[in-house]
């Protein structure tokens, strides 16, 4: 069995005012039981079907076509029970403030006569038991608390005024805000609402144009680190797998920190470095390793570092002193 949705009842709605079920008519709205999204125009999700007035109520169960993403969005959060409430949209045809249909809190004519144009799926209600959206003549009306409408005016009270807004911001208050925005914003106190617009947007650009040089230069100070850290890499003080860890300890203390503490780091000694470093006789004055050129240049106390340390150069001088291949070790 299909979920039925409320489209509208007899009580009180946001706007102050409520819609006599038995004025609604459904007539145009039974010929095209269109469901919008949101009352927006052109975005048809479906329909609704099997449209029903009891009592005091009037109720339908929507139908998704699935057509657009909308309808499907909609069908699924329908379905899984997040979307809850549609809002009716009715055309005014007559009102009345006669007090018999005054309710508790009423603040608008009750609406005696109306159409119903169209329903709509909507995310939030306007009151307990759903939104509705109101037009006088084909314009929507827009029932502000205290403010006026022709086609629905505020009740009057018994001193035939109309109630006072309840809006707490009255134009005194609003001209000292006014007042002291434009002293914050370094101008005169009789600035016009035009001039603190057109320093607010100074300011907002001042404030766009620092964060792009801010951002600039964090890029400046990130490359100035990776270029140490690459640099002490080649340099042999740590190995690669430890680059991220000093770039972020350069983005944390800055490059100068960073470079103090490169600095004292002494760079790895490789093990060919202290071959070329050991105390030599005659025959290796003035030689490195990539100048001997048969074993017998190599200097005897640099020949067992070489066998152990680099086993290849090794090989390739025996074979250039003896001619041969020289066998495992």
């Amino acid at each position: 069995m299909a979920k039925r949705i409320r489209i509208s009842n007899e009580t009180l709605n946001c706007f102050g005012t409520w819609v006599k079920t038995d004025g609604v008519d459904l007539e145009q709205f039974r010929r095209n039981p269109v469901m919008l999204w949101m009352h927006w125009r052109g975005i048809i999700i479906g329909n609704i079907r099997d449209l029903k007035v009891e009592g005091a109520e009037i109720t339908g169960e929507p139908y998704f076509d699935e057509v657009r993403d909308e309808s499907k969005l909609a069908k699924q959060q329908w379905d899984k029970g997040t979307l809850k409430m549609c809002s009716p949209y009715f055309e005014i045809v007559e009102s009345s403030d006669d007090p018999v249909l005054l309710k508790p809190g009423q603040t608008r004519p009750t609406i005696t006569r109306c159409r119903l144009m169209e329903v709509s799926m909507v995310d939030m209600g306007g009151n307990d038991d759903n939104i509705v959206m109101l037009s006088y003549r084909g314009d929507e009306l827009k029932l502000a608390t205290g403010e006026d409408c022709t086609a629905l005016p505020l009740l009057k009270t018994d001193g035939g005024q109309t109630p006072p807004s309840n809006n707490s911001k009255t134009k005194e208050t609003m001209n000292a805000d006014f007042k002291a925005i434009a002293l914050k914003l370094g101008l005169p106190e009789t600035a016009t609402e035009a001039e603190i617009l057109a320093r607010i947007g100074i300011l907002q650009g001042h404030q766009t144009a620092n964060m792009e040089l801010r951002k600039q230069l964090d890029e400046i100070r990130l490359a100035s680190v990776t270029q140490m850290v690459d640099e002490a890499i080649k340099a042999g003080k740590f190995n690669a797998d430890k680059r991220e860890h000093f770039i972020g300890l350069g983005k944390t203390m800055g490059a100068d920190s960073l470079k103090l503490t490169l600095d004292s780091m002494a760079a790895a000694t490789k093990p060919m470095q202290l071959l070329n470093t050991g105390g030599g006789g005659a025959s290796s004055a003035g030689m490195v390793s990539g100048q001997w050129g048969k074993l017998s240049e190599v200097p005897e106390s640099q020949l067992k570092l070489m066998r152990e340390n680099d086993p290849a150069r090794y090989r390739e001088l025996y074979k250039a002193e003896y001619g041969i291949d020289c066998p495992k070790f």
